[in-house]
């Protein structure tokens, strides 16, 4: 007897018994909905692709000890593949690329996938998340465009292709996308989020806090990340607009303490009490609540882009620790896997001095570290939304430097700033302050 999943995949599975738990990783990963990891109550399963999934679960920990966690399904999976389908074979493989820092391999396999088996959408979005990780943009919305013929039919994949179009600064194409996808179905966080990219964008700050407080009924039973980082954005909106007590109060009811020891929940924190802090929003003692969980990820090196707001995080709570990340950082970047060694060296570690030297009140070493890492950071991943963290830190070293070629740099940043974004109280409060410092009327 043959089986297909919730998409029509054909499935090699021991049974009907099998099923729910490959419809729960495939449903819940593209939609985001944290009941994926239901997938893990089949563990015993020797179904091939039940393992792949559950290896796909523990690599999504992002932790150092999430590859051996990983490995036992991978090694289940790979003796079980002669049995499997090529689409599922193909599947076990980019994944174990993944669990051995192999992402270049990993990218390719799914987007052989994405070619051969448009409706293999788990696979789709997998090859998404790694593009994403590693600044490939145009790959993410290829990824969508391969499949879009064969599987339009699907919501999800219309807010794939939407936040594959923003990446790419396609923002029309990005919002039709989004909207199509929640014409379809109201609750997809993952087109809301990318239409919040859009509206954050484009300078619709009201308009983006309205839209997106309209569908936060929706955001139940997702996943940490989904939730918290869509309420995240919702917090942009609101430190923008001058609305400081709403942001705290969404920081602290909506972003931090979902899921306390999870590396998304942990770096979303970090980047809004951040934020905060450049906007001129006091934070009190939170940065110290963070601090104690950030102080267990010193040796994990999953990707840059965490590791960089870890450092962060532990320099601006006054943590011993960030010194201690930045030493680890230094000795794991020439030994970073080939496929990501460049954005380690070339970006991660002078970025990871500029912020610890920005923490401690050494502004000149911040714009020199910052400086070397701007123009490839879209190497070690992350949305332009949460890249512009790093901007910001830049923006504000110029600024607290105060001298007069600094505080004209940061003019010329900030006035294109606010001429992109008229609504934004925060952006026009700072570039008032830097006009008065150079002894200029404020302008806009």
């Amino acid at each position: 007897m043959s089986f297909t999943d919730c998409l029509g995949n054909p499935v090699t599975v021991d049974g009907a018994a099998s099923l729910p738990a490959v419809d729960a990783f495939v449903e819940g990963f593209i939609s985001c909905e944290a009941r994926a990891v239901d997938a893990l109550a089949a563990a015993d399963d020797a179904s091939p692709i039940v393992q792949a999934y559950c290896a796909t679960l523990h690599l999504f920990a992002e932790s150092k000890a999430a590859a051996a966690n990983a490995r036992p399904f991978l090694d289940r999976a790979r003796a079980g593949a002669a049995r499997a389908t090529p689409r599922e074979r193909r599947y076990i493989e980019a994944v174990a690329a993944w669990a051995a820092g192999d992402i270049a391999r990993a990218i390719a396999l799914h987007q052989e996938q994405a070619k051969e088996h448009p409706r293999d959408l788990a696979s789709l979005k997998l090859g998404q998340y790694h593009c994403f990780n590693t600044g490939d943009c145009p790959g993410m919305l290829r990824l969508a465009l391969a499949a879009l013929p064969a599987a339009g039919d699907v919501p999800y994949l219309h807010g794939m292709a939407a936040f594959g179009y923003e990446q790419c600064h396609l923002l029309r194409e990005a919002e039709a996308s989004a909207r199509r996808a929640i014409a379809m179905r109201r609750k997809e966080p993952w087109a809301h989020h990318a239409l919040g990219h859009v509206m954050l964008t484009e300078g619709r700050l009201h308009e983006g806090l309205a839209v997106m407080r309209a569908l936060s009924d929706t955001w139940v039973g997702l996943n940490s990340f989904m939730v918290t980082h869509n309420w995240w954005h919702i917090a942009l909106f609101l430190i923008d607009l001058g609305r400081d007590a709403e942001a705290l109060e969404v920081y602290d009811r909506e972003v931090w303490g979902v899921v306390k020891d999870y590396s998304q929940d942990q770096v979303g924190a970090v980047s809004l009490l951040a934020r905060f802090e450049l906007a001129g929003i006091p934070v009190g003692d939170r940065w110290q609540d963070l601090a104690g969980y950030l102080a267990e990820r010193l040796d994990d090196h999953v990707l840059p882009f965490l590791d960089l707001q870890y450092l962060y995080g532990l320099a601006r709570a006054g943590r011993a620790e960030a010194v201690t990340l930045l030493r680890h950082i230094e000795a794991f970047a020439p030994n970073a896997p080939p496929s990501t060694r460049d954005a380690w060296q070339r970006v991660c570690v002078p970025a990871a001095h500029g912020l610890g030297a920005h923490a401690r009140g050494d502004f000149a070493a911040a714009i020199e570290g910052l400086a070397l890492a701007l123009p490839r950071l879209v190497e070690i991943g992350g949305s332009h939304a949460q890249r512009d963290l790093f901007e910001q830190v830049y923006l504000d070293a110029l600024v607290r430097l105060g001298t007069e070629a600094s505080l004209a740099g940061a003019q010329g940043v900030l006035q294109q700033q606010v001429n992109g974004q008229p609504e934004s109280l925060r952006l026009r409060r700072q570039a008032a302050a830097v006009y008065t410092r150079l002894g200029l009327p404020a302008f806009g």
